[in-house]
């Protein structure tokens, strides 16, 4: 049997070239011009047949085996955030404002060295591998460009399988897990309007300030009192934005946030809450409100024999390693899901934290970087899935 581990290993200068020159050079979502180029670049050096400017700067590239069989889809998404670099790394970001800060980086890089493996055991494979290099993974509707795009067909996936580097969790871990896995989102902007006046004559007025405090506190009796207490839910008021003297109560107040869920009655119990709290206060204090929901993505949920197969090969992979197959979930969103909507599959975590290296800052932070032993070990496992599941015919996708 192939020990892709070896081979990661041994490919691991040129994983870490790759990421660490897409950490220094990152791209916004759906502007991932210079990636995708050296992504397109790389493939097509490979010799497969690749497809650029998909929903803008998404790439996809054809592995056909050496028989027929089913079409795996493999995703890995290429977009960065836009947060100022605070780490003091040689290969820092030289985007100012723009930074790597979620790992796509690395799952770039993974994704070009699987390309690489597999294509070398070619022979071996009775099936297709559809790589997916994806733009704006981060709530900018990525996934969806793509689908739109047609990327489920010609052909049309059997499985799909995509990884996220981890950062909540050590090196030689790994999540493998059946059913829930991340979340589902969604953005709300509500807007406050009012009566504003001299703030020395509230009763003049109709205060969009205080309707807008009361609706902050009463959203948390969303989860606190109509959420089972053993489902999980999320409703948080993130930015609020009102007034600009200290003398002065204004006409409006803006606020915005996410809510996430996993189960869809539990989503539709939370949003139907919500909206009766936002517009209920806002009456009772005289106010209006308007509310702008905006669905994210759904929860990834993994399909139980893919996520007990990719355990299967991560525990014979690496013996040694903590392999989470439990009940393991984020609140973390992934847009991942809206494939997984349409075409079964896994989404599985790959521990990448080192905290006597100091790389275990959180997701999103500005000093986020990880311990980069983790690329082969993400390229390995996701190769090895890969190459079983086209080498087996007794398992069936």
């Amino acid at each position: 049997m192939t020990d892709f581990l070896a081979e990661a290993q041994s490919l691991f200068e040129y994983t870490q070239s790759l990421r660490r020159d897409f950490h220094m050079h990152p791209e916004l979502g759906f502007k991932e011009v210079r990636t995708a180029g050296i992504v397109a670049r790389e493939l097509t050096s490979l010799g497969l047949e690749v497809h650029t400017c998909i929903a803008e700067t998404g790439v996809v590239a054809l592995l056909e085996g050496a028989k027929s069989g089913p079409v795996i889809l493999a995703r890995f998404d290429m977009d960065a955030l836009p947060i100022l670099e605070e780490t003091s790394v040689p290969y820092t970001s030289q985007n100012p404002g723009v930074m790597h800060a979620c790992g796509h980086d690395g799952h770039t890089a993974i994704g070009l060295t699987v390309t690489k493996m597999l294509l070398a055991h070619r022979q071996e494979l009775a099936g297709t591998v559809k790589f997916i290099f994806q733009p704006a993974e981060e709530g900018l509707g990525g996934a969806e460009g793509m689908i739109a795009a047609g990327v489920l067909e010609n052909p049309k996936p059997d499985l799909a399988l995509a990884l996220h580097l981890w950062n909540e969790k050590p090196l030689g871990w790994f999540v493998i897990a059946a059913g829930p896995a991340t979340a589902g989102a969604e953005l709300f902007k509500i807007k406050v309007r009012g009566k504003g006046g001299h703030g020395a004559m509230p009763h003049l007025n109709a205060d969009p300030v205080l309707a807008a405090a009361e609706i902050v506190t009463a959203l948390q009796s969303i989860v606190a009192r109509n959420v089972p207490p053993l489902q999980a839910a999320v409703v948080s008021v993130c930015t609020i934005h009102g007034g600009e003297a200290f003398n002065v109560i204004p006409q409006t107040v803006e606020l915005a946030g996410t809510i996430r869920t996993f189960e869809p009655e539990v989503r539709e119990k939370v949003l139907e809450r919500f909206k009766v709290i936002v517009y209920g206060l806002a009456e009772t204090m005289g106010c209006q409100a308007e509310v702008d929901l905006q669905r994210l993505a759904p929860a990834v949920i993994n399909q139980p024999e893919s996520a007990a197969h990719i355990a299967e090969v991560a525990r014979r992979i690496f013996p040694d390693a903590a392999i989470d197959t439990g009940d393991y979930v984020t609140m973390g969103s992934e847009d991942f899901a809206f494939i997984m909507e349409k075409v079964p599959g896994c989404f599985f975590f790959i521990g990448s934290a080192n905290k006597e290296k100091g790389l275990d800052a959180s997701h999103h932070h500005p000093r986020f970087d990880f311990d980069e032993q983790a690329l082969p070990r993400g390229a390995a496992l996701m190769a090895s899935t890969v190459a079983e599941l086209l080498r087996d015919k007794s398992r069936k996708i």
